[in-house]
C-alpha cells in the first residue's frame, strides 16, 4: 500500500513528464526506492536534471495529494494499478511513456488477447456511423472476445462504445479526467453501461479537468494499450490522426476506412493510406486477415455450425504433449518443440502435420508452429 502512494505521489512531482518519471522507476524498480533516495537522487542517477533532484527533495503535498486519491478510489471501488500490478495493461509497458498509475473502475480484462481502439472525428457522419455498426456486427460475428477502446468523446468515439456495448462486447472508454466526473456529460448513461460491461480508465487524479492537453496525453494510453488502431473518418487535422501517429511510433498497426475524394471528413483517412501510414480496410473482415485473427473467425463459424472442440479425435499421448506446450507457450519452432517433449525433430515434424490436419496448430512464418485456441 505504501509503494503505491509513493507511485502516485511520484506522478504529482514528475508533472507529466512520462518518459522521465517511467525510465527513473524502471532504474531504482520502485517509487519506494526513489522516495529513498530523494536526497541523494543525483548520486544514484547521474543523468538526473537539476530541476528533478530538486523536485524530489519534496514529497509532503505529493504525499498529502496521494492519500486523498486513495481515500477516493477506495470508496468508489477503483483500482490503482502501477507497471507492477498483474492487472495493468501490459502492452503500455512496451511504451517509453507509459503512464505509472492508472485508475481503473469496471469488470474488463484490460490484457485481454485482442485489444483495438476504434477512433476518429466528433463529428461523425451518417456514413462514419454506419461503417462502425457494420464493423461492429461482422466483427461479432468473427472475434467476439474483442476488446473496445475508445475516448468517449462526441462522434466517432461514442458511436464505436455503443456499437461495442449493442454487440455485447467488453468496450474501455480512456479519460482526459478524473473517475469523479463525466465529459462529456451527454455520454453519462453510456459510461455507466460501460462499467459493468468493460470500464473507464484514466491516469488523471480527481479534481483534473478536462483541458485540451489532456485529451492529447490520453490518447497515447488509447494507442498503447491497444494491438491496433482503427481510424473511421478524420478530417485533415484532427485527433485522431494524433493517435495514429502516436500508435505508429509504438509499433502497432494502423488501419483506416478510406471516403469519397473530397468529403471533409474522410480526407485524414484517406491521406494516411495515400501516405502509406495506415493500411486501408473495407470490412471487419479486412481487419481480422490483416491481423491474422482468423483463428477466432474459425473457431466461432465452428461453434455456429455445431462442431466443438471436444468433438475432434482424441489425441495420443505425443500430440497431447504438443498441444500442452503450445497451450503454455505458444508458437514454437518445431525443433524447440522437438527438445521440450523430448522426442526426435523427424517424430514431431510428423505429429505437427497431424494436429495441422485435425486443425489443432498451423504453421507460421519462420518454421513456427500456433495452437488455433
Amino acid at each position: 500500500m505504501q509503494e503505491l502512494l509513493y507511485t502516485m505521489a511520484l506522478t504529482r512531482i514528475s508533472n507529466f513528464n512520462f518518459a522521465t518519471a517511467l525510465a527513473l522507476y524502471q532504474q531504482l524498480g520502485s517509487a519506494t526506492a526513489i522516495y529513498e533516495h530523494r536526497n541523494n537522487i543525483g548520486d544514484v542517477i547521474s543523468d538526473c536534471t537539476p530541476r528533478l533532484i530538486a523536485a524530489l527533495k519534496d514529497w509532503d503535498e505529493p504525499m498529502k495529494r496521494a492519500e486523498m486519491e486513495m481515500e477516493f478510489i477506495k470508496k468508489h471501488n477503483i483500482k490503482a494499478l502501477t507497471p507492477a500490478s498483474p492487472d495493468y495493461p501490459q502492452r503500455l509497458t512496451e511504451c517509453c511513456d507509459a503512464p505509472l498509475v492508472v485508475y481503473f473502475k469496471g469488470n474488463a480484462d484490460l490484457n485481454n488477447a485482442k485489444v483495438l481502439n476504434i477512433i476518429g472525428t466528433r463529428n461523425c457522419t451518417t456514413y462514419g456511423q454506419d461503417l462502425i455498426r457494420r464493423f461492429c456486427k461482422e466483427l461479432k460475428e468473427m472475434c467476439p472476445n474483442v476488446l473496445i477502446v475508445s475516448g468517449l468523446a462526441y462522434g466517432v468515439d461514442i458511436h464505436a462504445h455503443r456499437q461495442a456495448l449493442e454487440n455485447n462486447f467488453e468496450t474501455i472508454g480512456v479519460l482526459a479526467h478524473g473517475l469523479d466526473t463525466i465529459y462529456p456529460s451527454a455520454h453519462r448513461d453510456t459510461a455507466k453501461t460501460m462499467i459493468n460491461k468493460g470500464g473507464l480508465l484514466t491516469e488523471f487524479m480527481t479534481m483534473t479537468k478536462a483541458d485540451k492537453v489532456n485529451f492529447v496525453r490520453r490518447n497515447r494510453i488509447v494507442a498503447g494499450m491497444s494491438d491496433a488502431t482503427i481510424l473511421v473518418e478524420s478530417a485533415n487535422k484532427g485527433g485522431g490522426l494524433i493517435t495514429c501517429s502516436i500508435a505508429r511510433s509504438y509499433n502497432r498497426d494502423v488501419f483506416a476506412f478510406p471516403g469519397a475524394v473530397g468529403a471533409k471528413y474522410s480526407e485524414g483517412c484517406n491521406r494516411l493510406i495515400r501516405d502509406n501510414e495506415a493500411a486501408l480496410i473495407t470490412s471487419a473482415e479486412d481487419f481480422v486477415k490483416s491481423m491474422d485473427w482468423q483463428d477466432d473467425a474459425i473457431l466461432q463459424k465452428a461453434k455456429q455450425q455445431g462442431i466443438e472442440r471436444s468433438l475432434f479425435p482424441d489425441f495420443t499421448d505425443e500430440e497431447q504433449a504438443i498441444v500442452g506446450l503450445l497451450n503454455k507457450r505458444n508458437d514454437l519452432q518445431a525443433n524447440i518443440i522437438a527438445v521440450e517433449i523430448g522426442q526426435p525433430i523427424n517424430k514431431v515434424t510428423a505429429l505437427l502435420f497431424q494436429l495441422e490436419m485435425k486443425g489443432v496448430v498451423k504453421p507460421l512464418a519462420g518454421g513456427m508452429y500456433h495452437l488455433i485456441k
